[in-house]
């Protein structure tokens, strides 16, 4: 594991881009040796210490949902001072991080864990793991914009896969809809509505694999259950 990983999972720094500081600023000691910028460790065999204090990773996991509210960064910490998903996060918890991103304007699932391994399963595009998302889109909504959506459009960094649409519902001003995907591109729906004349008005995720945000309150977090769990490790 790289050095700045293991530091932002064991809590002892909020961000890897802030354990690279600590780690150029020569705080950072690995078996006795000031460490090195991109070096590896071996969690339980070497032993780290950050400012002469002992680094660990935690014994136990913890797997949380949280209700991600607009206007919150997917970040531990902004050099900006904007708001970010860690004053949502329980205190206590080392080594706490979010699951993939939802940029600041997107609402809705976030999966937290100290779990390197999954997390890494989860936000890795190779494990197919469907990302479920609920669409409101500006009427009037072209039936040819629909169509282009779900063939999957080309965007700049390449053919978005075919996702999955349904349940439509219109209104006089609206038109809402949930498209499933398990790409993990930036910003892959807004753009992908852009390219096909639709207006987003909102995006909320609802589903990743067999977790669903149901009726979890904004800026709320749950446990994952057993079962869920179980789902994103490939059991069911």
């Amino acid at each position: 594991m790289r050095l700045q990983a293991f530091l932002a999972r064991s809590g002892a720094a909020p961000s890897r881009r802030k354990a690279e500081a600590f780690i150029t600023d020569g705080r950072v000691r690995v078996n006795g040796r000031t460490a090195t910028l991109g070096e590896g460790v071996e969690p339980g065999t070497d032993r780290v210490l950050l400012d002469g204090r002992p680094v660990e990773l935690p014994s136990a996991h913890a797997y949380l949902a949280l209700n991600k509210p607009a206007g919150y960064l997917t970040t531990l910490h902004d050099d900006r001072g904007r708001p970010t998903v860690a004053s949502l996060m329980p205190e206590g918890v080392p080594g706490l991080v979010p699951v993939g991103r939802l940029d600041a304007d997107t609402t809705g699932l976030l999966l937290l864990t100290n779990d390197g391994n999954l997390a890494n399963r989860v936000a890795h595009p190779s494990s197919e793991i469907e990302k479920e998302y609920e669409l409101t889109i500006k009427n009037p909504v072209a039936q040819g914009s629909l169509e282009a959506l779900a063939e999957g459009p080309t965007l700049e960094d390449g053919k978005m896969l075919p996702p999955r649409i349904s349940d439509p519902r219109r209104t006089c001003e609206h038109t809402t809809l949930n498209v499933t995907i398990h790409e993990g591109r930036n910003r892959i729906i807004r753009r992908a509505c852009d390219a096909v004349g639709l207006r987003l008005l909102r995006l909320r995720r609802v589903r990743v694999g067999p977790v669903r945000l149901g009726g979890l309150r904004e800026g709320r977090h749950r446990p994952v259950t057993r079962e869920e769990l179980k789902g994103l490790r490939g059991g069911a």
